[in-house]
């Protein structure tokens, strides 16, 4: 089932103006990109869960990972088998370059507890949970939720792998970072991690770390390995739990807090970063990195200024001028929104993505 594609990254042009990226630029992507060069060989591995409606929102995503990566991608697709015929035929029409593989697979989960499963959340959300368990021969892997968009290379994120220390196991993003406006510490019935809990739509794993760890839990002073400890857990908190299998990892986090490595929330920004006011402070100074439009924003209009990032991407056209044809109509949409809350910090949403841009072009120029 697994599909060679190639990418053909716009062949008409190869570099920026002079005055646009300069030899800092170069300076900078060399620096950024050091873990990604001293492993050239590696493949990226990123996974999503898709059902029902959601075949253009992945297709986005997926998009948004191939821009920009630099290192080979494998993408792991889980999906209901009526869309599988649709994510081939719109993945082999991508005009790819050898550097994009993908695999197809079938919503799976353990037959004695398949119903229960499916139906925690939302559908076949919960099978990111099995993915250690499905994928045994992938080592590392990032997965993501279908309304995530990448605003810089794969390679960036896939870099903190690189960053763990011998007890990390897994990457995410904290909940909230103003406690005030944070879900966990003020209603959940169960235990979490930290102090406002953590997000699970971007999770980076290191798989075969994951599959080896025993791990402490509240039910038995047994450690117990991943596909031991899923169903008791489930069994002792399915009356408690609101968000489904991001509620199992933040009590699985809980108990094993050394085994998580969190990474700003810049790498996870969601609409709460901006619509109680601005407070994901490193997106301030630095930009989006990973944008998610979780509550469905990108396809209603109560958060136009994430809904205009996700129209220019997936209407993007792999052959066309990244600056011209993507970057400056979304900022004079962007611009269109400086009467929301998110809208008045319109500039985060571009200020990564301007230098993702610079650094592609210096690249290409670099040969």
């Amino acid at each position: 089932r697994c599909k060679n594609l190639s990418v053909s990254f716009w062949n008409s042009y190869w570099m920026l103006p002079s005055d646009v990226c300069g030899m800092n630029c170069f300076w900078e992507a060399a620096f950024r990109y050091d873990y990604m060069t001293t492993h050239p060989s590696e493949k990226m591995h990123l996974a999503v869960v898709a059902c029902g409606e959601r075949l253009e929102e992945t297709v986005t995503m997926l998009r948004s990972a191939i821009i920009f990566s630099i290192k080979p991608l494998h993408f792991h697709i889980f999906a209901e088998d009526q869309l599988h015929e649709s994510f081939k035929d719109i993945l082999d029409e991508f005009p790819y370059e050898g550097k994009v593989n993908y695999t197809l697979y079938p919503i799976t989960f353990p037959s004695e507890s398949a119903t229960e499963w499916k139906k925690l959340f939302k559908p076949c959300a919960s099978q990111r949970l099995f993915l250690p368990l499905i994928l045994k021969n992938v080592d590392s892997l990032l997965y993501v939720d279908t309304d995530i968009l990448f605003l810089r290379p794969v390679d960036d994120i896939w870099s903190f792998l690189g960053k763990f220390n011998s007890t990390q196991i897994a990457a995410m993003a904290p909940e909230h970072e103003e406690p005030r406006i944070g879900w966990y510490n003020r209603f959940a019935r169960h235990p979490y991690y930290g102090l406002t809990g953590i997000n699970s739509g971007v999770m980076l794993m290191n798989m075969t770390r994951i599959r080896r760890k025993y791990f402490k839990n509240d039910m038995t002073p047994v450690r117990l390995q991943w596909g031991e400890i899923l169903m008791p857990l489930l069994k002792k908190y399915k009356l408690n739990i609101t968000w489904g299998d991001q509620d199992l990892l933040n009590i699985m986090f809980f108990h094993n807090p050394e085994s998580l490595y969190v990474f700003p929330c810049q790498w996870n920004y969601r609409p709460d970063h901006c619509i109680y006011g601005s407070n994901c402070k490193t997106a301030e100074e630095e930009g989006i990195f990973i944008l998610h439009g979780n509550r469905g924003v990108y396809h209603d209009d109560k958060q136009p200024t994430f809904r205009a990032v996700y129209e220019a991407i997936k209407n993007y056209s792999f052959e066309d001028d990244l600056v011209h044809s993507l970057l400056q109509p979304l900022e004079q949409e962007l611009q269109k929104t400086m009467h929301t809350y998110c809208g008045r910090v319109y500039k985060v949403f571009i200020k990564q993505l301007t230098k993702s841009i610079r650094d592609l072009y210096a690249r290409r120029s670099k040969g």
